[in-house]
C-alpha cells in the first residue's frame, strides 16, 4: 500500500496509499489503548526514523482514558498519610480534571496543618544583586510568593504496570518481526521499543516528577528575567504512587494560539524560547514534554514599590532585603480572578483580545506555567557535542565536516546511505544561513533543523533520541513562538544567554559542559551573534555583509 500512487509535492513527498497507509495505522493506535497511544506520540517525536506526515498523524493523537473509581484513589491517599481520607483534605473534587495513560489528577484542598514549613518558604526569593531585563520586550519578575493549600494529586491507575508491560511485550514482538524485513535494519525498532518502554517505566514513579520540579524550581529560582513558574511538589507525601503539588490556576497555552494575546504576543514567545534556550545552554536539564498542552499562563502585577526598588538597587549594587510576604496571598487571589473571569472568554476572540488590551494598560504581566515534568532530556557528552557540531557549522558555516562528524558519531555509521551526499546537503544547509543570517526575522532555525532531520532519515544517519528530542523541541518551541510573533528570532533571544554562559565560565572556571572545542565553537558563535546584533543596527543592508565576509572574512 505504501507504494500505490506516485510521490506527490502536494503529500510531502509521500504516495497518496501511504498517507492512507499513515491514517489507517494512527486509527488502529488510537483503538488499541493508551499505551500504544504513547508510542504514537513518542513516534511523532523521532522525525529523523519515520516521514513528516505520519509524525503529523501521531503528534495529533490524545492519550485520554476511562478514570480508574474513586476508591483507589481513595484507598492509596489514606497508606500514604496513615490517616482517614476526611482527616487530609478539606475540600476534594471527586471528579478527576485529567486522566491520561498512566494516571488521573484531581484537584483539592489540603488540611493547612498538614502542609510542611518547608512547603511555605517563598518561590523566587529575592537574589542580593537584582538584575534589569536585558531587553525592553521582557517583563519585570513576578514579586515571590508562598504556595497555598490548594493542591493537585495524580494517582497512579490500578495495575497500570502490569498493562504496560504487557503492551510493551506485544510492540518488542512486532518490531521484531518488522526488523526482519529488508531495509529496516537502520531503524532497529526492537531497541527503540526498549528505549521507549524505559521512557513509560520511569512515569511509573511519580518521585522522579517530583525531582524533577524541584530542579527546575532551584534553576529558576534567581533567574529575575524569566517569568516561569513550576508547581512545588509536597514531597515528604509523595510516594512511587502518589504525586502531590501546588495547583496552578492558569490559562491553557491554546487559548492564546487560537485567539492571540494582542499586547502580550510578543512577550510570550520570547519568555517561552527564552525559558526553553536557559533549560538548554545553561542547566542542560530541559524539559522534554513541551507541547502546548502543558504550558500555562497567568498574571501578576508587579507594584511601584517592587520595580523602583529593583532598579536601585541594581543601579547602585546595593542588597535589597526581602520583602515581606505580605500582599502576596492577595496577588494569588488576584491572579486567581483574573484567570477565572477570561476562561468563559476563550472561545469569544473578540472579547478575549478586549481583556487582554485591558489588562496590559492595567500594568499586568504574563506568567509561563509548566506542568507535566515527568520527563527530562539531558545531554551526555556525547549528544553535546553532537549538538554543539550543529551550533558550530552555523558559526564557522562549515556544514560539510559537521555532517561527516554526524556520520561518525551515529549509532550505525555502517548503514548510513551516501555519506558524501549527506555532507554536502549539510553544508548547503550551512551555506543557506550564510545568506541570510543577518536578516532579523528571515532565519527560521526550524526550517533549517527540519532539512536536517529529513537528511538524517533519508540517509539513515541514526541519532540518539536526546539528541533528537532536543532538535524537535527546538522545531515546537520556535514554531509555537513564531505563531504568537512571527518576527521571533531564535538567535537574538539566545544571545543574552551566551553572555550569561560566558560570565559564568570566566568568573567560576566551570567548563563542565564542554569539552574544549565545544567551548570555542560557542563563543565563537556567541561572537557571532553579536557581530550580527551590531550591523543589524548600523546597515541597511546587512546580508551583503556577511555573504561577502567583510567583516570578519574566513573566521
Amino acid at each position: 500500500m505504501l507504494l500505490v500512487g506516485k510521490p506527490s509535492p502536494v503529500l510531502g513527498g509521500d504516495t497518496w496509499g501511504a498517507v492512507w497507509w499513515y491514517g489507517f495505522l494512527t486509527h488502529q493506535m488510537q483503538r488499541a489503548g493508551p499505551t500504544f497511544i504513547k508510542l504514537a506520540q513518542w513516534a511523532a517525536s523521532r522525525a529523523d526514523l519515520f516521514p513528516a506526515k505520519l509524525c503529523d498523524r501521531m503528534g495529533a493523537l490524545h492519550s485520554t482514558t476511562k478514570p480508574h473509581p474513586f476508591n483507589h484513589t481513595k484507598r492509596v491517599i489514606e497508606r500514604v498519610f496513615h490517616k482517614e481520607f476526611d482527616e487530609v483534605f478539606e475540600e476534594f473534587d471527586h471528579i478527576p480534571i485529567g486522566s491520561g495513560a498512566i494516571a488521573q489528577v484531581y484537584r483539592a484542598k489540603l488540611r493547612k496543618d498538614l502542609l510542611p514549613l518547608s512547603y511555605l518558604d517563598p518561590k523566587r526569593k529575592r537574589p542580593k544583586r537584582p538584575t534589569i531585563a536585558a531587553d525592553a520586550v521582557t517583563p519585570p519578575p513576578p514579586p515571590p510568593i508562598v504556595p497555598t493549600a490548594a493542591v493537585a494529586v495524580k494517582v497512579l491507575h490500578p495495575r497500570v504496570n502490569v498493562t504496560i508491560n504487557r503492551d510493551l511485550s506485544i510492540m518488542a514482538f512486532f518490531a521484531k518481526c518488522i526488523a526482519a524485513l529488508p531495509g529496516m535494519e537502520w531503524i532497529s525498532l526492537p531497541e527503540e521499543v526498549d528505549v521507549f518502554g524505559k521512557m513509560m517505566r520511569e512515569q511509573l514513579d511519580l518521585r522522579l516528577e517530583a525531582t524533577n520540579l524541584k530542579t527546575f524550581e532551584v534553576n529558576f529560582s534567581l533567574r529575575r528575567e524569566n517569568a516561569v513558574n513550576f508547581p512545588r511538589p509536597l514531597t515528604e507525601y509523595t510516594t512511587k504512587d502518589v504525586l502531590i503539588e501546588e495547583f496552578e490556576d492558569a490559562l491553557p497555552l491554546n487559548a492564546f494560539l487560537r485567539n492571540g494575546g494582542g499586547p502580550f504576543d510578543s512577550v510570550l514567545a520570547t519568555l517561552g524560547l527564552d525559558v526553553f534556550l536557559n533549560m538548554l545552554l545553561l542547566d542542560n536539564f530541559t524539559h522534554a514534554d513541551l507541547h502546548p498542552g502543558n504550558i500555562m499562563i497567568k498574571f501578576y502585577k508587579p507594584t511601584t514599590t517592587f520595580v523602583l526598588r529593583n532598579m536601585f538597587s541594581s543601579l547602585f549594587g546595593t542588597q535589597s532585603p526581602d520583602d515581606p510576604i505580605q500582599g502576596n496571598q492577595h496577588a494569588s487571589d488576584v491572579s486567581d480572578d483574573i484567570v477565572s473571569h477570561l476562561q468563559p472568554l476563550r472561545h469569544s476572540p473578540e472579547l478575549w483580545l478586549h481583556e487582554m488590551d485591558r489588562l496590559a494598560e492595567e500594568g499586568y504581566q504574563p506568567e509561563l506555567v509548566l506542568l507535566d515534568a515527568g520527563l527530562v532530556t539531558t545531554l551526555d557528552d556525547e549528544d553535546r557535542r553532537n549538538f554543539l557540531d550543529l551550533f558550530r557549522a552555523i558559526a564557522e558555516f562549515d556544514g560539510y565536516r559537521a555532517g561527516h562528524l554526524m556520520v561518525d558519531r551515529c549509532r550505525s555509521p555502517e548503514l548510513v546511505i551516501d555519506k558524501e551526499v549527506f555532507a554536502l546537503k549539510i553544508q548547503h544547509l550551512a551555506l543557506s544561513v550564510k545568506s541570510k543570517t543577518f536578516s532579523l526575522g528571515q532565519i527560521r532555525i526550524s526550517d533549517v533543523l527540519t532539512e536536517v532531520l529529513k537528511a538524517v532519515q533519508t540517509h539513515h544517519v541514526k541519532m540518539e533520541g536526546d539528541f533528537v528530542n532536543t532538535i524537535v523541541s527546538i522545531l515546537l518551541l520556535e514554531g509555537i513562538g513564531r505563531q504568537l510573533d512571527p518576527n521571533l528570532d531564535l538567535f537574538k533571544s539566545a544571545l543574552p544567554i551566551l553572555r550569561k554562559l560566558g560570565r559564568q565560565m570566566s568568573t567560576s572556571g566551570e567548563v563542565s559542559m564542554q569539552d574544549t572545542q565545544g567551548i570555542g565553537a560557542m563563543l565563537k558563535f556567541w561572537v557571532w551573534i553579536e557581530a550580527r546584533e551590531l550591523a543589524n543596527s548600523a546597515f541597511s543592508d546587512a546580508d551583503d555583509f556577511v555573504r561577502y565576509d567583510w567583516m570578519t572574512p574566513n573566521i
